[in-house]
C-alpha cells in the first residue's frame, strides 16, 4: 500500500533576504502542494510528471550534488543531511507531483525537500525538519539559503501567515483578514542556483563583520559602513526587519493601506539597496499597483526574476493565481 507525503509551497508577503542573517520574515504556506506517493524499498527510485528523467540512488547517500537528473539532488540532499545527523533513513519507490510553479520563487525546491524528508521517515519537530531540509539544499546546490522556505512548508497554518524569527525559530501565526486576498503573478522563471544570491549572502556577512549581527543593528550603525554597496545591503536588511514588524502589526488590526505601503517600501528597498529586482519586475509592480482594490505589490522570494505578490481586497480582479494560506506538511499512511 502507498503512502503520500505532502508539502506546500510558500509565498513571502514581506521580509526577503533577512532569514540568513537571523532576521524576521512573514510568509505563508500556500494551497499548492508537492506530493510524493511512495512505497518502501531498500534504496530510492523516483519518477515525476513534472520533472524530466528518473531518479535512482542507493542509501546511504553522501554525495547529493552528483545525483542526476538535477531535481534528484534535492531529494538526495535530504538523505545526506539526515545521515549527517545520524537519523535513520528509509528508502522508497515513488512518484512526485507538484502544483507549485517551478522557478517562480514559490519554494518548489523546499516543498520537494520537505516531502522527501517525510517519505524518508523523519521524526522530529518542525524546526529540526526545516533545518535538515535547509542543509539538504546546501548539499545539493550552491545556494546558501536561509531557513524560511523549509520552515514555512513544515509549519504552515491554514488562514494564517507566519511571523518567523529566523534566529530563535519562533513561529507566530497571524490570521489574514477575510476581507483581503493574496495573489501571485509569475513574471519570469528563474533559478537561484548560479544567480547572485550567494554574493548577497557574502555581502551581508561582510557587513556583520563590521557592525555585528544585522538582526540587532539599526540604521545609524549601518550608516557608518565605509563601502557603499555593503552599506546598502545592510540598510535593506535592517529596514526590512522593521517593516516585517510593522506589517504584522498592521495585518493584526486590519490596516490594509498600511500593509500595502510597507510592501511597496520593501520592493523599493529590494530593487535599490539589495538589487535583486529586475526592470521587468519593477514595471510589473507599478502596473499592478494601479488596479482597483489593490493595496500592495512587491517582488517575492530570492529575486532575479520569479513572481510578484499582490495584497488586494477580496473582491478585486487580479490577473494571476490566487493563493490561500494552508496547513504545513503532512504524511498520509494507510492503516495496515
Amino acid at each position: 500500500m502507498s503512502s503520500v507525503a505532502r508539502a506546500p509551497g510558500r509565498v513571502n508577503l514581506i521580509g526577503d533576504h533577512t532569514d540568513y542573517t537571523g532576521g524576521l520574515v512573514f510568509p505563508m504556506a500556500i494551497d499548492r502542494d508537492t506530493t510524493i506517493t511512495f512505497s518502501r524499498s531498500s534504496d530510492v527510485t523516483l519518477t515525476s510528471g513534472n520533472f524530466n528523467g528518473e531518479v535512482r540512488f542507493s542509501l546511504p547517500m553522501r554525495d547529493a550534488a552528483s545525483v542526476r537528473p538535477e531535481w534528484g539532488r534535492y531529494v538526495a540532499g535530504v538523505a545526506a543531511a539526515m545521515l549527517e545527523r545520524s537519523m535513520p533513513v528509509s528508502g522508497f519507490t515513488g512518484h512526485v507531483a507538484t502544483e507549485v510553479p517551478i522557478g517562480g520563487g514559490l519554494s518548489s525546491s523546499a516543498a520537494l525537500e520537505v516531502a522527501a524528508a517525510l517519505a524518508f521517515g523523519i521524526e522530529a519537530d518542525a524546526a529540526t525538519i526545516a533545518a535538515v531540509c535547509r542543509r539538504a539544499e546546501h548539499l545539493a546546490t550552491d545556494v546558501p539559503c536561509g531557513i524560511m522556505d523549509q520552515l514555512t512548508s513544515v509549519a504552515g497554518v491554514k488562514d494564517h501567515a507566519l511571523l518567523i524569527d529566523c534566529h530563535s525559530l519562533d513561529v507566530t501565526p497571524i490570521r489574514i483578514p477575510e476581507s483581503l486576498a493574496v495573489w501571485v503573478v509569475e513574471i519570469s522563471t528563474r533559478t537561484l542556483d548560479g544567480s547572485e544570491y550567494p554574493t548577497r549572502v557574502a555581502q551581508c556577512a561582510t557587513a556583520e563583520r563590521e557592525v555585528g549581527p544585522l538582526r540587532l543593528a539599526d540604521v545609524h550603525s549601518v550608516s557608518a559602513i565605509s563601502d557603499a554597496t555593503i552599506r546598502a545591503r545592510a540598510r535593506h536588511v535592517v529596514t526590512e526587519n522593521e517593516r516585517v514588524r510593522e506589517f504584522a502589526a498592521a495585518l493584526q488590526v486590519g490596516d490594509a493601506r498600511e500593509a500595502g505601503r510597507l510592501m511597496y517600501a520593501s520592493h523599493r528597498s529590494l530593487s535599490a539597496d539589495f538589487e535583486t529586482s529586475t526592470t521587468t519586475m519593477d514595471a510589473a509592480v507599478e502596473t499592478y499597483s494601479r488596479l482597483p482594490g489593490v493595496h500592495g505589490v512587491r517582488m517575492t522570494g530570492g529575486g532575479f526574476g520569479g513572481c510578484i505578490v499582490v495584497l488586494a481586497d477580496d473582491d478585486a480582479h487580479v490577473e494571476g493565481m490566487r493563493v490561500r494560506a494552508a496547513d504545513g506538511a503532512s504524511l498520509d499512511t494507510p492503516l495496515s
